[in-house]
């Protein structure tokens, strides 16, 4: 697959479980600091959107895991995006830096609520624009 943002992050000894494995419900926390972390190198704010009245919201997930992360493991949060309709898909996918080793692939849709109703966003279409066509 073709990325076109991807960020670093070191798992922390709090976000594993007693089997000593990254929890699961960790891999979706992960992914969302990747998108912000996007809108953020695209130059839109999660919490200005908001503000405006604009709330890009989870409507799905489609969630794999592969292998697990331990504590103190470093990793590649990667991701890809397409649009289909009103839905901005978010494909993304969570590798162990030290190996390339891909312990996560998520299919993440997002719906856009504008001023509390389901709507299209132009800030949103905007800053997509150039990955979506």
């Amino acid at each position: 697959m073709k990325y076109i943002f991807e960020t670093r992050m070191q798992v922390r000894d709090y976000e594993c479980d007693i089997e000593g494995i990254v929890n699961n419900a960790q891999y979706v926390h992960y992914c969302e600091h990747t998108r912000h972390l996007f809108l953020k190198s695209l130059g839109l704010s999660f919490a200005e959107m908001h503000r405006k009245g604009v709330d890009a919201v989870v409507a799905r997930m489609q969630l794999q895991y592969k292998a697990p992360l331990r504590p103190d493991d470093e990793f590649l949060s990667r991701l890809n995006i397409t649009k289909e309709g009103i839905k901005y898909v978010f494909h993304q996918d969570i590798f162990r830096a030290s190996d390339e080793l891909l312990c996560f692939r998520g299919k993440i849709e997002l719906v856009c609520l504008v001023n509390g109703r389901l709507a299209v966003s132009e800030d949103y279409d905007r800053a997509f624009e150039k990955y979506v066509r």
